[in-house]
């Protein structure tokens, strides 16, 4: 059987990996829209957790396998449509993540200095498409309107001390804008209570310990929770825990090493819950950002489904950069595709896409951006299950043959797009690494796809 899968981040090299592993004959072909492989893992993993780019080498693994081929630089349902790769392949695999942001929908969103948590994220990591963004770093404070770890990762960045960020693959571009940055305050607002926060332990941790930052939490927001905390699932007991213990430390009571950094702080961050954004607010001259409206809001419910319903009361907040973290969205690849456009998914039953035998899908496209890598990692697993047992059952016909990439490539050819093989990435890597190791980095990534495509020749 030949089995194509569109995207190459976690979604896709571990659906190819566990089909790969289950199916000694299967031939495997991953599309790419970049020269460059890794999606999420690339360009969304915060530079300074190095760490959880490990699985790079797992996916390398894959790549390298004689049954599995990357072709990247080919932007499905442009150079090549889901109907052309049906016609080429037993089964294809949508595995393309979500590549746009949920809106805040309200006034003066597109105002500028507002930026989504998407692009931002994007430009601090080299994606190509967001290496023009050039924020504007000069005011005292950022508002950051979210409470998950996307949020966290932006305020860290924002405040970590330079020599940190310098050791990091960070883009050099970012981290010269990021040296002239006037940034020393970031408030990261949500609608909810500290019960509802979507971040987890260890990023709040790392973010309380952050050298010359200083947590600000406010005791009131916390009153009564400790009898609520007792019967929480243990990590949100622990985490509320956490929030509760830093809101309520004097200063004093932390380690003196901590105190001496803390005691001269020149930034600080902190949590604000009940808050829903009504307007973004122009300055004077009506240019740019000077700060936000919020809605204060009171919770109906309890845990996970508590409601924000706003108070009627409002209050604004100054600041002049707004980050709008509250959620990745995909789009519709291919009219050929079904979509559901209110959830930003692909309608489907255990990654079979509805309606559509033979077409999949898994990651963030088949159940709405949420998770880490090790949720996308299982549920790449079902649908690659989902592929194996149709194969199995015959419900996936293999009888007749499909050319795979060589009815592909005559196609590309014909519309003048040229693929780019894993052997290509190899080279580009080498090649960053490289300029990392001359100026003490792991990596300087090219930001560049045109600059991508010349170093190899192409």
């Amino acid at each position: 059987p030949r089995v194509c899968v569109v995207g190459s981040g976690p979604a896709g090299f571990y659906t190819a990996q566990h089909i790969l592993k289950h199916h000694g004959g299967a031939q495997v072909d991953i599309y790419e829209k970049l020269p460059v492989p890794f999606g999420l893992v690339r360009f969304g993993v915060a530079p300074d957790h190095p760490e959880v780019k490990n699985v790079i080498n797992t996916f390398t693994q894959t790549a390298r396998s004689e049954r599995c081929s990357y072709y990247g630089n080919v932007t499905v349902g442009r150079d090549v449509t889901v109907p052309e790769l049906r016609q080429a392949y037993h089964a294809v695999v949508l595995s393309y993540g979500a590549e746009d942001s949920r809106a805040l929908g309200i006034p003066g969103e597109n105002l500028p200095g507002v930026y989504s948590a998407r692009a931002f994220v994007g430009w601090y990591n080299g994606l190509p498409e967001n290496r023009d963004l050039k924020p504007d770093l000069s005011c005292e404070t950022a508002l950051i309107l979210g409470h998950g770890n996307v949020a966290l990762d932006i305020a860290r960045i924002l405040l970590s001390p330079l020599q940190l960020l310098r050791k990091t693959d960070i883009t050099d571009s970012s981290l010269a804008a990021l040296a002239c940055s006037k940034v020393k305050r970031v408030w990261l607002v949500g609608r909810r209570g500290p019960f509802q926060v979507a971040f987890t332990i260890k990023e709040l941790r790392e973010m309380i310990n952050l050298p010359g930052a200083r947590a600000v939490l406010d005791p009131a927001d916390f009153t009564g929770l400790e009898n609520a905390v007792k019967d929480a699932p243990r990590p949100r007991k622990r985490l509320t825990e956490l929030m509760i213990k830093t809101a309520l430390e004097k200063p004093g009571e932390k380690p003196v090493e901590v105190q001496a950094a803390g005691a001269v702080a020149p930034r600080e961050w902190g949590l604000k819950f009940q808050r829903s954004p009504q307007e973004v607010l122009p300055s004077a001259d009506g240019r740019r950002a000077r700060g936000v409206r919020m809605a204060l809001t009171r919770l109906e419910g309890s845990g996970d489904s508590a409601k924000a319903i706003p108070t009627g009361d409002v209050e604004e907040l100054e600041c002049g950069l707004v980050v709008s973290s509250i959620g990745y969205r995909s789009l519709q690849l291919d009219p050929a595709v079904p979509f559901d456009s209110q959830r930003g998914v692909i309608p489907n039953s255990s990654g079979r896409v509805e309606g559509v035998p033979g077409l999949y899908c898994s990651g963030w496209v088949k159940r709405g951006p949420t998770g880490v890598i090790i949720t996308t990692m299982n549920d790449s697993f079902d649908t690659a299950q989902s592929v194996l047992e149709d194969l199995q059952r015959g419900v996936l016909d293999v009888s007749p043959s499909r050319e795979g990439f060589g009815a592909v490539e005559s196609i590309l050819r014909s519309r003048g797009v040229r693929p780019v093989a894993f052997s290509d990435w190899e080279k580009i890597d080498a090649a960053e690494v490289a300029r990392g190791k001359a100026v003490g980095k792991p990596r300087e990534k090219i930001v560049d796809p045109a600059e991508m495509l010349r170093l190899i020749g192409h």
